[in-house]
């Protein structure tokens, strides 16, 4: 009698993806580069319910802390739809992310991956000025797209995979709209989102992950790895839970250096939390705590500011309320403060009641001064500051670039055009490397701001808006006061390390 020879079971598939990707996707940057790319454990499970799901898949989400390997594993499941075992006849197929740069991302991973390996190169063509590629032997088209273009409307995908689709705030978001609508022309779509959740249980991604926990929908399928709500910072195994990849993909020593500086820095926490250990937490917080102010407070060296180099910020406001000046000087290991407010006289009473601030004191005390009439003269503040900066080696004076040509024309009037002004935005990209260098400062106790009440005051006011990408700025709407003193030293610190090109030497700023 013959034995029986029992047959392989063939590949599901999701098995057939993952050998696909196993076998033709290489690394496509780093110190493995070129190497074949493995799966880690919750890729491939992620993988496998997606395409073996017996109910079939609609939507597919993935959920986990920034620097997982998202973007990469997205790359990956697109060349598994253009030239692998998904690639259908004449489909569409289309990444999607809020910011051009994102987008490009997958398109420029996919493309490496692509020109790695001689057989992916031999299936596709790849065409760079439209961030697009083509499966050759299935007619595949592969889009990478943004929320900042208009390329979203107009097409049809069969595949549409989202990337950090956690920086939507709110519910409703018209490009995810157009891409989850263009979808409707085909019998069995697949959506798929792969991101960090967003901060609120409001905003677009935590309402679908939401959704699929309470629906029990079996054609979603949905993987979240997030750390408990109540652990503590330094709690490994709550890192862990959140990166199924950390050590791998995300740097451990990194990610250590992370945590730590979350329990130092109360506005540092929040961004942690929420793109390091995935869990929904509002990005507002406070800037810096009062007891590290306080270990700051020595007296700045007032000689060093006609000896050194001088940097500047200058908030104007509106034309209410507070207008700050903040100067600093780098002088044996520490940044010297000095710091200017000017409020209109009429109101002031009414506004110190309000704010529940001593503002006729700090007038007494010669730490505010008060502009005669109901709102701040420009002219008014620029002759003082003319008269403030007098004898000093001024290099830059950052400015807020959307007011700086008012500051220039008051300047001119007076026969002061020759003052270092710099354009300073208010935006993440120019605020977010000027509150590092100002928190290291911080932090390294190299900071003398004299214990000034009104900068103080400022400073206790002081939140922080973080965006998805842990960029930061001080957010003016969410605090609780007046924030004008730490918006003109944020800028102050910021020239001081990143003045846009190399100034001819100033001499005594003025002849």
């Amino acid at each position: 009698m013959k034995p029986t020879i029992k047959k392989k079971a063939p590949d599901t598939r999701g098995e057939r993806v993952c050998k696909f990707i196993e076998t033709y996707c290489k690394v496509p940057d780093g110190e493995h580069v070129g190497k074949p790319l493995h799966l880690e454990p919750f890729q491939r499970k992620f993988i496998l319910a997606i395409y073996d799901n017996p109910k079939g898949t609609r939507r597919g989400y993935l959920s986990m802390g920034r620097k997982g390997g998202k973007t990469c594993l997205i790359a990956c499941l697109v060349l598994a739809h253009v030239a692998g075992p998904e690639a259908l006849r004449n489909t569409q197929i289309i990444s999607g992310a809020q910011s051009r740069d994102q987008a490009a991302l997958v398109f420029e991973l996919a493309s490496k991956m692509i020109h790695l390996d001689a057989d992916l190169e031999r299936l596709t063509r790849i065409v760079p000025s439209g961030k697009k590629i083509i499966g050759l032997t299935r007619g595949v088209v592969y889009h990478a797209i943004s929320a900042e273009g208009k390329t979203a409307y107009g097409l049809s995908p069969s595949l549409a995979i989202l990337d950090e689709v956690g920086q939507v705030r709110g519910d409703k978001d018209s490009f995810v709209d157009a891409i989850v609508t263009s979808q409707g022309a085909h019998a069995d779509p697949l959506l798929l989102a792969i991101s960090t959740q967003a901060p609120n249980a409001t905003d677009l991604f935590n309402i679908w992950l939401d959704d699929a926990k309470e629906s029990k929908d079996p054609r979603i399928v949905c993987h979240v790895y997030a750390a408990d709500e109540s652990c503590e910072l330094d709690d490994r195994d709550a890192w862990v839970a959140a990166n199924p990849a950390l050590g791998k993909f995300r740097s451990l020593p990194e990610f250590e250096e992370q945590a730590e500086r979350a329990m130092r820095m109360p506005s540092f926490e929040p961004t942690f939390r929420n793109l390091g250990l995935n869990q929904r937490v509002e990005l507002f917080s406070p800037f810096t705590s009062k007891g590290i102010w306080v270990l700051n407070s020595m007296e700045a060296d007032a000689s060093a500011f006609y000896e050194g180099e001088v940097y500047g910020g200058l908030d104007l406001s509106g034309k209410v309320d507070l207008t700050a000046l903040v100067l600093v000087v780098f002088k044996a290991g520490k940044w010297h403060v000095k710091s200017y407010f000017w409020t209109p006289e009429k109101g002031l009473k009414e506004r110190a009641r309000q704010s529940k601030t001593p503002l006729e004191t700090w007038v007494k005390q010669g730490f505010l001064k008060v502009v005669p009439g109901a709102s701040i003269d420009y002219e008014y503040v620029a002759k003082d500051v003319v008269e403030i900066l007098d004898g000093m080696k001024v290099k830059a004076l950052a400015f807020d670039r959307w007011r700086i040509d008012l500051l220039k024309k008051e300047l001119e009037e007076i026969g002061h055009a020759d003052v270092p002004l710099v354009s300073f935005g208010q935006g993440f990209q120019s605020m977010s490397p000027a509150l590092e260098t100002l928190e290291s400062a911080l932090l390294n106790e190299q900071v003398a701001h004299s214990g000034h009440p009104v900068l103080t005051m400022c400073a206790n006011n002081a939140r922080v808006e973080t965006d998805a990408a842990g960029n930061r700025k001080l957010s003016k709407f969410k605090a609780v006061g007046r924030i004008d003193g730490m918006v003109a030293l944020t800028m102050a610190m910021g020239v001081s390390s990143a003045t846009p090109e190399k100034p001819k030497s100033y001499q005594a700023f003025f002849v």
